[in-house]
């Protein structure tokens, strides 16, 4: 049976982008529903193993033509499954101009704006900065490595907390131990303690115009089955005097262009400029006696590394590409990063089709996982992706519970491939350096891979190539607001993870404003959810001086 129902904000998805706008408005006065597709879990949920629904429940794998990605699935979104690297966004990110030849941020956006809501993030979180003890084995190889080739390395801040955490390595399956801090220890609770409503397993399907008075939106959903999300249990709408967008970067372009014809128009650019934040990926099987010979290392007595799997995903990482004064396009991070077990058949062994995915050479390569390690670039990619037309429900076609295909397109430009082959330069220079590893390519047989996408319905100035105003409202539709991945105007070169949270803190005010704007009795400037104002009173001075 479907149902209608009122509220004062409706918000599509938790995750960073959700949680944070969810918690401001609720905790101003306003009635908040937060709509999740994925299932509600928690610590005692996260089970440390690979198999068919345990991490494939909050975690969804979306195939697209050239490109596949990763996203979370579940009340708290992705910050449920990432690996909690915190990092704010370089300068230079902030007067990007892409092929186009403009500035893609908007003009009211540079990193010195952003910084006081970045210190709120921290606050709120918060980010810890790992010491070199705390760094675990991969990510110590990786600054040997680095120092070796004469390149600087450093520990990675991490919303962690670094006392709470066993280095058990299953950061993808959720965190059993609640050390990571992910929205299900701060904004989601305390936006519940102040009265938001969040319902999970809530697929939002279409946005339309309200049919009652004093309300904009209507919001359609389906309530899907907890054991496979292609299955329907009931649906429902909701009408709302603001909404705000924030189903990620696969999801939030792909339901307003759903909605389209029901608005009556939406942004060219939506479905446009998607972004993988540059993301790049290899694998160096080490020499386990060149880590000896060479960096003098041991993990254990006659082990020289053999630490793969061993600590936390991320541990420690090269700035030493992200020079502000360089060109456009040859700007990247190294990071040293871990990725499960399963993942282990992308490597590719050879440089030969016929041998690169299976093989003899392909199992020697696996059976020395334990001395592999992972090294993900974060580039400047050239924001070429581009959604199709939309499924008939949902983000994309699912084929299995957590599989999908979407609608995606994404073919890497020259800009694009040119930073992509600088870093796998750089990789080898600090890695290969006199035979202390082999650094192989993940195959791209499945395309360009990314946990990090960006940028699908994006803030900027120019209403021809930007979905979103400054203030993260959707051109023409007053009270529709887009606070996820997909509002950032451009690859990073670093993790997105704070910079969304930063910029959903920054939208939070806007929103209430909207909100009241539209006869709902709210106000901004709650404290952080554990009551902390230092982050509060910056951000307020800030405003006073508008």
């Amino acid at each position: 049976m479907s149902v209608t129902e009122r509220t004062d904000v409706l918000v599509v998805g938790s995750g960073f982008g959700g949680s944070i706008p969810a918690y401001h408005l609720a905790a101003g006065g306003a009635r908040v529903v937060v709509l999740e597709r994925g299932p509600r879990l928690g610590s005692r949920d996260f089970a440390h193993d690979q198999r068919i629904g345990s991490y494939t429940r909050i975690v969804d794998l979306v195939q697209g033509d050239g490109i596949t990605v990763v996203a979370g699935n579940c009340v708290g979104g992705s910050s449920v499954v990432y690996f909690a690297a915190s990092l704010r966004a370089p300068s230079f990110v902030f007067e990007r101009q892409g092929s186009l030849g403009h500035r893609l941020w908007p003009n009211a956006l540079t990193r010195s704006t952003l910084d006081p809501w970045y210190d709120r993030v921290e606050e709120t979180l918060p980010v810890a900065q790992q010491r070199w003890d705390q760094v675990p084995y991969p990510g110590g190889l990786f600054a040997a490595a680095c120092e070796r080739a004469g390149r600087t390395c450093n520990p990675v801040p991490v919303a962690v907390d670094l006392a709470r955490c066993t280095n058990c390595n299953w950061m993808l399956n959720g965190c059993h131990f609640d050390a990571k801090r992910s929205m299900l220890l701060n904004y989601l609770p305390a936006a519940t303690a102040a009265g938001a409503e969040v319902r999970a397993l809530h697929e939002v399907q279409t946005i339309a115009p309200a049919t009652s008075p004093g309300y904009r939106y209507r919001v359609a959903y389906t309530v899907l089955d907890p054991d496979d999300y292609r299955l329907s249990q009931g649906a429902g709408a909701v009408e709302a005097k603001v909404v705000v967008l924030a189903g990620g970067a696969m999801g939030t372009p792909v339901l307003l262009q759903r909605s389209a014809a029901l608005l009556g128009g939406i942004p060219r650019a939506v479905g446009r400029y998607f972004s993988g934040n540059g993301d790049r990926v290899s694998i160096a099987d080490v020499d386990e006696g060149k880590v000896g010979e060479l960096l003098g290392l041991e993990s254990s007595p006659g082990t020289p590394y053999e630490g793969f799997p061993v600590g936390k995903p991320i541990g420690s990482m090269s700035y030493d590409r992200l020079d502000a004064d360089a060109e456009e396009f040859t700007r990247f991070s190294l990071q040293q990063i871990y990725f499960p077990g399963i993942t282990n058949i992308l490597a590719q062994a050879t440089d030969r089709p016929e041998s690169s995915w299976f093989g003899v050479e392909k199992k020697e390569l696996r059976s020395r996982w334990r001395s592999w390690l992972s090294v993900l670039a974060m580039t400047e990619d050239d924001n070429e992706g581009r959604f199709g037309l939309p499924p008939a429900t949902g983000s994309f076609t699912r084929v299995a519970s957590s599989v999908g295909l979407s609608t995606l397109r994404y073919r890497p430009t020259a800009n694009t491939l040119r930073g992509w082959k600088a870093a796998d330069e750089e990789a080898r220079a600090v890695l290969e350096r006199d035979g202390l590893a082999r650094v192989r390519p993940w195959s791209e047989v499945v395309g360009s891979l990314s946990a990090h996408p960006l940028s699908s319905c994006r803030m900027g100035d120019d209403p021809a190539t930007s979905a979103l105003d400054d203030r993260n409202e959707l051109r023409g539709h007053p009270g529709l607001f887009v606070t996820d991945g997909a509002a950032v105007p451009t690859s990073l070169c670093v993790n997105p993870s704070l910079t969304i949270a930063a910029l959903a803190e920054r939208a939070s005010r806007h929103i209430v404003e909207g909100a009241a704007e539209s006869g709902v009795d709210v106000r901004y400037g709650a404290p952080a959810p554990d009551g902390s104002t230092a982050g509060r009173r910056g951000v307020l001075k800030l405003l006073n001086h508008r």
